[in-house]
C-alpha cells in the first residue's frame, strides 16, 4: 500500500486524529524545548531557508550498536524485500519508467535488499474479460528484476487498489466483474444500511457460479494457475520465490470493516459487512440449525465512526457478550477461516511442487504473503472493538488469531503480518491502540503453530527508532552468536519503494537496517531456497480451529533490540519529533 500525505517525520497525524492546524502551537512550543535540552547535548541544527524547516544533525545517526562479528551464524538473517510502487505498472498494462526502475534497482541490490514485492494485479492482467490474461508487462518486470539479481515476492491481488490507507493509486478489480455486480449487487460486502463495497468479492459467493458459470474461487484459481504457466520460466528458476495470496479488501484476510472511501476516520469502530443477502441466508440457517430462528444479524453496532461506548454492541455488557453475540461472532470469524482455508488450498494445488512458499496477510493496508490486518485502535479496550467488524474475535480471554495460524499450517503457508514499527506512545491514548502486544500476540501464535511469520511496516518511516522496533521484533530475544535464535521472522517487507527512501540521508539509515536486519552478515543470495511445495494437509475441523482461541501467554519480548541503529542520542531526537504531533 502507498504511504500516505507523510510529514517529513514520517508520522501521520490525520490518520491518528490531529489536524496539522492543531498541532501548530504545541509544535512550536514542544520543539523549542527539545532544541534548548538537545543544545546541551552537543546536537547541531540547521534551517532550511526557503521552508523555514529546521532539522536536527546527530552525528552517530547511522551508529550501529550490537553483534558484529562474521561468525554470527546465517540462521540470524532475516532477508528483507523492498514493496514497489502500486503502479510500477499502469493501469493499462504497460511497464513504464524502466530505465528508472532499472536505476533503483540497482540501488536496492547495492543496500544489500534481498528482493522485491509486487502486486500481480486481477484488474491489470484479467481486464479484457473473463480467462483472457495479458501477463505481458508484468514478465517485463520480472526479466528486469531477475537481471539485477532481486529475488520476487508476487502478490495474488484480488482486490482493487485504491480507498485504503496509503492508497494514491486507483486499480479496479475487471470491469466485467463490475458488470456483474450492477445487475446483483450482493457479490459485494454489504453494510447494515446497504452500502455496497466493490473493493473485492464477497467470501459469500466464493462457491456461487454467478461468473460466467465460474465460482469466485474458481476465478482464483485459474488465475493463479495461469499465473504459473507464464511465468514458469521465472519459478524454476529460483527467481520467484513467495507467492502471497490475496485474501480480501487490500490483500488481507479481513472485512472491509473501515474503508476511508464510505466515511471511516481513525479511531472509528468500523461496521460489520454481512448484510448482503447471501450472507443473510446463511447466518438464518446457521441460527435455525442451532435453535435460534429469531436471531438476526447485529442491529446495534453502531457505525464507522463510533467508539464502543457509543453502541449496544460494543459497550460494557454489551450484546457481544451474550449467548446471540457470541454466536454471531464465532460465525462471523469462522467464514472468515473458511474462505482463506479454500483459496490457499487452490493457490497450493496451483503451486505444488514449485520452490515457493505461500503466504498470506493480516494488516493496515494492501500487500504482502497471506496477510492479516495489524488493527491495533481499542486493542485494549475490552471489546476489541475495531478487531471485531473486521472479522478476528479476539478478546482478552480469546485468541482470534490463533485459529488463523492452524489454518495456515496445513498449508505450510506464511503468516504475514503488519504494523511491526509501532509503539503504544505514537498513538493518542483515547484510542486505546496497542500495536506493541497486538505484534507480540500475534507472532507468537504464528511460530506456536510451528509456521514462519513474516511482516511489514504499516507506514512510511525513515527513522532509526521505528527500523529499531522492527529489529525488535524480527528477533525479539536478539542474535544468537552460537545458532539459532530462539525466536526470529521469516522475513521483513519495507513498504515501499519511493524517491524519498532513496534520498541520501533516508537511505544511508536504511541500508544500516538491513544489514542489522542481516545480523551485520554480507548479503547471502542463496539464502532464500524453498523447497518444492508440498500438498496441503488434511483438512482441519472447524471445532480443532476453534479449539486454538483459548488465550495463552506470548513470548517474552526483549526491552530493546541487541542490534540497534543510531545512538541513544539519535533515537531520542526521533522520539522528541514523534511525539510533536501524538500528544495534546
Amino acid at each position: 500500500m502507498a504511504s500516505i500525505g507523510t510529514s517529513n517525520l514520517g508520522v501521520l497525524p490525520e490518520v491518528m486524529g490531529f489536524p496539522h492546524q492543531e498541532l501548530s502551537l504545541v509544535m512550536i512550543k514542544k520543539f523549542n524545548l527539545a532544541r534548548k535540552q538537545l543544545f546541551r547535548q552537543n546536537v547541531t541544527f540547521s534551517c532550511n531557508r526557503k521552508t523555514g524547516i529546521t532539522r536536527a544533525i546527530a552525528p552517530e545517526a547511522t551508529k550501529v550498536t550490537g553483534p558484529t562479528l562474521s561468525s554470527v551464524p546465517l540462521a540470524n538473517y532475516v532477508p528483507v524485500y523492498v514493496m514497489l510502487p502500486l503502479d510500477v505498472i499502469s493501469i493499462d498494462n504497460v511497464f513504464r519508467d524502466q530505465v528508472k526502475c532499472e536505476k533503483q534497482f540497482k540501488e536496492l541490490r547495492e543496500a544489500g535488499v534481498d528482493g522485491i514485492m509486487v502486486d500481480v494485479w486481477w484488474g491489470i492482467v484479467e481486464a479484457n474479460g473473463p480467462g483472457l490474461y495479458d501477463w505481458s508487462a508484468y514478465r517485463s518486470l520480472f526479466q528486469l528484476v531477475q537481471k539485477i539479481g532481486l529475488k520476487i515476492q508476487a502478490i495474488m491481488s484480488f482486490h482493487q487498489c485504491g480507498g485504503n490507507i496509503g492508497d494514491d493509486v486507483f486499480i479496479p478489480i475487471p470491469k466485467w466483474v463490475l458488470a456483474i455486480g450492477e445487475n446483483n449487487p450482493d457479490i459485494f460486502y454489504t453494510n447494515r444500511t446497504g452500502t455496497r463495497n466493490k473493493e473485492c468479492l464477497s467470501l459469500a459467493v466464493d462457491n456461487q457460479p454467478l461468473f460466467e458459470g465460474r465460482t469466485a474461487i474458481q476465478i482464483y484459481s485459474d488465475y493463479m494457475r495461469n499465473f504459473r504457466e507464464n511465468m514458469s520460466d521465472f519459478l524454476e528458476a529460483g527467481s520467484i520465490v513467495d507467492i502471497e495470496v490475496g485474501l480480501g479488501p487490500a490483500g488481507e484476510l479481513r472485512y472491509p470493516s473501515y474503508t476511508q472511501s464510505q466515511g471511516w476516520k481513525f479511531p472509528g469502530i468500523g461496521e460489520f459487512q454481512c448484510y448482503d443477502k447471501y450472507m443473510r441466508t446463511d447466518f438464518k440457517e446457521a441460527a435455525t440449525k442451532a435453535g435460534h430462528s429469531e436471531w438476526d444479524l447485529p442491529d446495534d453496532a453502531g457505525t464507522y465512526n463510533n467508539v464502543p461506548a457509543e453502541t449496544g454492541f460494543f459497550g460494557s455488557n454489551g450484546t457481544y457478550l451474550t449467548e446471540k453475540g457470541k454466536f454471531f461472532l464465532t460465525w462471523y470469524s469462522s467464514k472468515l477461516l473458511l474462505h482463506g482455508d479454500q483459496i490457499l488450498d487452490e493457490a497450493n494445488k496451483a503451486f505444488l511442487g514449485c520452490k515457493v512458499k505461500l503466504s498470506a496477510k493480516a494488516s493496515l493496508h494492501p500487500p504482502g504473503n497471506s496477510l492479516v490486518a495489524g488493527i491495533h485502535w481499542w486493542y485494549k479496550d475490552a471489546s476489541h472493538a475495531a478487531e471485531l467488524t473486521a472479522g478476528f474475535y479476539n478478546l482478552d480471554d480469546r485468541d482470534g488469531y490463533r485459529p488463523i495460524a492452524r489454518m495456515l499450517s496445513r498449508h505450510y503457508g506464511t503468516f504475514n503480518f503488519t504494523c511491526l514499527e509501532m509503539r503504544n506512545s505514537e498513538h493518542p491514548a483515547y484510542a486505546k491502540s496497542g500495536p506493541q502486544e497486538l505484534v507480540q500476540q500475534v507472532l507468537s501464535v504464528g511460530w506456536k503453530e510451528n509456521i514462519d511469520v513474516a511482516g511489514e511496516n504499516a507506514l512510511a518511516r525513515y527513522d532509526g527508532y521505528a527500523y529499531n522496533q522492527i529489529l525488535l521484533n524480527a528477533r525479539p530475544n536478539g542474535i544468537n552468536k552460537n545458532g539459532p535464535p530462539k525466536l526470529k521472522m521469516a522475513g521483513l517487507t519495507y513498504l515501499r519503494l519511493s524517491e524519498k527512501l532513496l534520498q541520501s540521508r533516508n537511505f544511508r539509515t536504511f541500508k544500516t537496517f538491513v544489514k542489522k536486519m542481516h545480523a551485520d552478515l554480507d548479503y547471502c543470495p542463496e539464502y532464500e531456497k524453498p523447497a518444492p511445495l508440498g500438498r496441503s494437509k488434511g483438512e482441519i475441523s472447524m471445532d480443532e480451529l476453534l479449539e486454538a482461541t483459548q488465550r495463552t501467554k506470548p513470548f517474552p519480548w526483549d526491552e530493546q533490540t541487541d542490534a540497534r541503529i543510531g545512538g541513544i542520542l539519535a533515537e531520542y531526537w526521533d522520539r522528541l519529533l514523534n511525539k510533536f504531533f501524538l500528544s495534546n
